[in-house]
């Protein structure tokens, strides 16, 4: 039997996290992960991330994974792959699967960080092949370079539905819906948005009611519920498709906790069966705390700083540091976490229907309904401005916890003030460039560069554009708006790809002058 000061079970954001800090502070740290490549979900996620620079906002996923990986290999950290830890006992001890035997290790303290399975819901046909969970569609195009299906039908419209639902479009795939049982659309509006203007439809209060096929499957069929969830008759409706997608929600992997003998608790609210746990993510039994989705469901970037704070309590359990730094260490991370939880979809706001923004302007009905701001409210919303020249215009209508888009404009354009939850605005007295940090920044792809006085009967705009092949200059196709729709005629006048976009390309199209509040998104002919 092999013992480590600290053993980490997961290595994903929050596990790779805690590593880092203990490591710091002069652990020694190993960390067992089930998979053959660490990084957790980190190394399926291409889209950008929210927050500000302290989140890692604008790095796309697997960008983090890559930064926290080799953080955690130069300070010494063993991370075993391919290593399954199918037993914790009450004395910190665990037993892993490797290569075909049975490990056994000793930890002086253990941070559980096995994060959260995807749920799966029940319907005639859900077993067939070319049923999956959007976890494993993100799995197969991301880290395989396999394509899940040709056509796809997407149930659910949280952040993960609406994200993988994006990134299946970008693989070549054809959504040819969302559904969802809910009334209102879960995830954030700018996903939603971003799907939606290349002419996906959302069936809302709509769930499956049957999959077709034999040995695999060949079409789906939707029907709108009531406030009951009860299938109302006459409302249904056929799909070809031949892959169905599940983002029904995550529950966390808790069972190595309950197996050891922690005091666990069955919180809805947190996911499912978690583990009863202090402010530093310390369960009953001392010495052995969590960190991430295995102690409530919520995003990667608050898994990563839990994962700090975890790290830092493991160290000051074992004496490595006093407990000063660890009340100091404590503050600062979780002044940074208590920004990621404010705004429309903090935990105290779950399955609350807000009506307003903190700045007093009305939630689009039709985005939680449709899932895009309707034309006659897009400029209700600050950051929708008209005035010549080239000025962005963004369509952030949301208080959610991200502001890349003040820092990366170098000329001052963009304010957000001082709550990172707050709507963006426009600086009437700063001379916007044109240079489109902006646009690329977004990690909601909500910001377009906008001149109305481009030609005399022509506006131009510049749009966030991540599909392959790329437009060329010259090319002549159709703008589509908010809701996927048809607009006008358009053709490329520009296309920007440069180091510092990272991979998010600006589009520039020249359309008529009326509709340059309406076109926001191109298609080639």
């Amino acid at each position: 039997m092999k013992r480590y000061d600290l053993i980490i079970v997961g290595a994903g954001p929050s596990g790779l996290s805690a590593a880092i800090e203990a490591a710091k502070r002069g652990l020694q740290v190993v960390v067992f992960d089930e998979n053959e490549r660490p990084g957790g979900q980190l190394f399926k996620q291409i889209h950008k991330f929210f927050g500000s620079k302290e989140h890692k906002a604008k790095i796309r996923g697997f960008n983090i994974g890559k930064q926290l990986l080799e953080e955690a290999t130069e300070l010494g950290v063993e991370v075993r792959l391919n290593a399954t830890v199918i037993g914790m006992y009450m004395e910190k001890e665990i037993t892993v699967k490797r290569e075909g035997e049975i490990e056994h290790y000793k930890g002086d303290a253990i941070i559980v960080a096995t994060g959260a399975a995807e749920n799966m819901v029940n319907f005639k046909g859900w077993t067939l092949p070319g049923v999956i969970g959007a976890g494993a569609a993100q799995t197969m195009m991301n880290m395989h370079g396999i394509k899940p299906g040709e056509k796809v039908l997407m149930l659910g419209t949280g952040n993960v539905g609406l994200v993988v639902s994006f990134q299946l479009l970008q693989c070549g795939c054809e959504v040819v819906a969302l559904a969802d049982a809910a009334p209102r659309i879960g995830g954030y509006g700018v996903h939603a948005a971003k799907v939606s203007r290349t002419g996906v439809p959302f069936y809302l209060s709509h769930t499956i009611k049957e999959v077709e096929g034999t040995d695999h499957v060949t079409g789906v069929t939707i029907a709108e519920v009531d406030s009951k969830f009860q299938f109302i008759a006459g409302t249904e409706k056929h799909f070809d498709v031949d892959t169905v997608c599940v983002a029904v929600g995550l529950s966390p992997m808790s069972q190595l906790l309950k197996m050891a003998g922690c005091k666990m608790e069955d919180n809805p609210k947190r996911g499912g069966q978690v583990p009863i746990v202090d402010e530093y993510g310390e369960t009953s039994i001392p010495g052995v705390f969590v960190a991430g989705d295995v102690s409530g469901i919520e995003e990667a970037s608050s898994a990563m700083i839990e994962g700090r704070i975890a790290g830092v309590a493991a160290s000051e359990y074992l004496g490595y540091i006093d407990e000063k730094e660890l009340t100091e260490e404590f503050e600062k991370n979780e002044a940074t976490l208590d920004g990621l939880r404010q705004g429309m979809f903090a935990p105290k706001n779950r399955r609350k229907l807000i009506e307003k923004t903190e700045e007093g302007c009305e939630i689009s009905t039709n985005l939680l309904k449709y899932g895009f701001v309707a034309d006659n409210e897009i400029e209700r919303y600050p950051g929708v401005t008209r005035k010549a020249g080239i000025h962005p215009v963004m369509e952030c209508t949301q208080n959610i916890p991200c502001n890349p888009c003040q820092d990366a404009c170098p000329k001052g354009c963009i304010k957000i003030g001082e709550k990172i939850t707050s709507l963006p605005a426009v600086d009437e007295t700063a001379q916007c460039i044109g240079c489109g940090m902006c646009v690329a920044s977004c990690s909601g792809q909500a910001i377009f560069l906008v001149d109305e006085t481009y030609e005399d009967e022509y506006a131009s705009i510049t749009l966030p554009y991540e599909f392959l092949p790329l437009p060329e200059k010259g090319e002549k196709g159709i703008a589509l708006g908010r809701d996927g729709k048809f607009v006008c005629e358009a053709e490329v006048v520009d296309i920007k790809s440069v180091k510092a976009f990272d991979h998010t390309n600006l589009l520039t199209i020249k359309i008529p002058k009326e509709f340059v509040m309406k076109a926001r998104f191109y298609k080639a002919k």
